[in-house]
């Protein structure tokens, strides 16, 4: 039986926005909304607060519980000519589209008093396109709603697995962020070996 798309619900997060090296991911899981219940009941929360391990097995169960997932990567190459906010913006977009959900919620990467403005942007890209469906974004969303959370185990692990494949080609970079002291010292050593994979635009103290 074809199911109806009025009670579809959109999560929207990603992983990887504040790296120097690799990707940023931003995944889309489609649910139907009676199925929230059964993203609680796997455990499913923000991923941050979950071990690799766990974000792996529930990645899997989220798989089985979605009715469509959908993967978005955008590059370092591309981050260092765009704004990161409006590429972000263009890519849930293009989530959107592709899922025509009922409801969206996903976390917004600008402050408090930038959400209206940012979700008033997305709504304007969308009605171009005759898709609007309700918009909720919101500041740390993947803790406050499951669908959001459910998105954010997805693009983490999925950011997990690009990184470790890149770790292999070039060599241990630790995580790819700033803050790690391993980052730092491979930028620092390894820079022009490795500039396809790093967000040259970043300055960032590596001594």
């Amino acid at each position: 039986m074809k199911l109806s798309k009025e009670n579809y619900i959109l999560g929207i997060d990603e992983a990887g926005r504040g790296c120097v090296i690799g990707p940023m991911v931003i995944c889309g899981v489609l649910i139907e909304e009676k199925d929230i219940t059964k993203l609680k009941e796997i455990g499913v929360k923000d991923s941050k607060l979950l071990k690799p391990s766990k974000r792996e097995k529930l990645a899997k169960e989220i798989k089985k519980i979605a009715k469509k997932i959908v993967i978005k990567k955008i590059s370092p190459k591309i981050i260092d000519k765009y704004n990161l906010n409006f590429l972000e913006l263009k890519e849930i977009k293009k989530i959107i589209e592709k899922t025509k959900p009922t409801i969206v919620y996903f976390d917004c990467p600008v402050n408090q008093k930038g959400i209206k403005d940012y979700c008033k942007k997305l709504e304007s890209l969308l009605e171009k396109k005759n898709v609007l469906p309700k918009i909720i974004g919101e500041n740390k969303a993947d803790k406050k709603y499951e669908v959001v959370s459910a998105a954010s185990i997805i693009a983490k692990v999925e950011r997990d697995r690009i990184i470790k494949n890149l770790r292999k080609k070039y060599g241990d970079f630790g995580s790819g962020y700033p803050s790690d002291r391993k980052t730092k010292e491979f930028l620092k050593n390894f820079y022009n070996n490795c500039r396809l994979i790093i967000r040259k635009k970043w300055q960032i103290k590596i001594n």
